[in-house]
């Protein structure tokens, strides 16, 4: 279990859960405002303000998180890490927050599997913005570990947001987590903003499944979902975003992708227009490194090698 050091404000961690946290949440210490730090399926670790309030679900599935109206400039931080083989969980949090609020929101989970059974977390979030409120969500997922078992993570995610509320989601998974299906729906009231950053890399074996499907409602209600992706080696990636126009609105939806080896990649971009005024594009392009890049950046004396990690790097930034 995770601890804390009350003297020097340090998180009291194993190097693994160290690495963990750090990759996940960017946490070295313990996080300033409200937190809810998950170890092993157990709480490690929890601090309310007077302002965001974290509570236990009655059947133990998850937390509640609740921000006050008018909560401005406060983060909570929700990181989840799993270094036992053989784990596995499904845990439902859900957000409230209030109306006139300006919110950060650092979840994430980190898997090390040195094992041979496979471990799994199923995150659920739910979120229900007020009116006129700002929520920015960075989503992390990593995994570690030479065990065979498999680091499995499937995070499911709901929006709603209510009239000229935004939401930024930073969803990135970089490195070794076996299998994802991440699934996120979004419903838009009139004049709210959604706007995705998705950055995806898969290597060896790896297959990472994401699905948007995005619901404008309201009037000049507008969403920006945006995928960069690799896929290395016998990986397999599959994107497929939906945006449906109820009414006057804007959408976009665009996948980026460079395919490397033996990976597979399947984008479906989809669109549905339910209004005279729905004003809706999508975009997708998947291609390999151009060669002139590389030869480039080896004219510079970098290798191969190390010119494909520097492409590679700017892409997913």
């Amino acid at each position: 279990m995770i601890d804390f050091n009350p003297e020097t404000g340090e998180l009291k961690l194993d190097e693994i859960q160290k690495r963990i946290l750090a990759e996940v949440a960017d946490l070295h210490s313990v996080p300033e405002g409200a937190y809810n730090i998950r170890s092993n399926s157990e709480t490690a670790g929890r601090v309310t303000t007077a302002n965001i309030d974290i509570i236990s679900k009655e059947d133990g599935s998850g937390i509640d998180i609740r921000i006050k109206p008018g909560t401005k400039f406060e983060s909570v931080h929700i990181p989840v890490v799993l270094s036992k083989s053989g784990l596995k969980e499904v845990v439902y949090n859900d957000f409230y927050v209030g109306e006139d609020c300006d919110v950060v929101i650092v979840a994430g989970c980190g898997i090390d599997n040195c094992g041979n059974q496979d471990s799994e977390h199923d995150g659920i979030h739910r979120f229900f913005i007020g009116k006129n409120s700002r929520v920015k969500y960075v989503e992390k997922h990593y995994g570690s570990g030479d065990g065979a078992g498999k680091r499995i993570l499937n995070p499911g995610t709901v929006v709603n947001l209510d009239e000229n509320a935004v939401m930024e989601m930073e969803m990135v998974q970089i490195k070794g987590v076996d299998n994802t299906n991440r699934v996120t729906t979004a419903d838009l009231a009139a004049g709210s903003k959604l706007l995705v950053r998705e950055r995806l890399m898969t290597h060896g074996d790896q297959v990472a499944l994401s699905s948007y499907e995005v619901r404008l409602n309201g009037e000049g209600a507008s969403a920006d979902v945006v995928s960069r992706s690799v896929a290395k080696d016998n990986s397999y990636q599959k994107f497929d975003s939906k945006i449906t126009g109820n009414a006057a609105c804007n959408g976009h939806t665009e996948c980026d992708a460079i395919i490397m080896g033996n990976a597979k990649i399947l984008a479906i971009p989809q669109l549905e227009a339910n209004d005279l005024d729905a004003a809706l594009i999508h975009e997708a392009a998947i291609g390999k490194i151009a060669g002139e890049q590389i030869i480039k950046l080896m004219t510079l004396g970098l290798t191969e090698e190390e010119a494909e990690e520097q492409i590679i790097n700017g892409f997913l930034k």
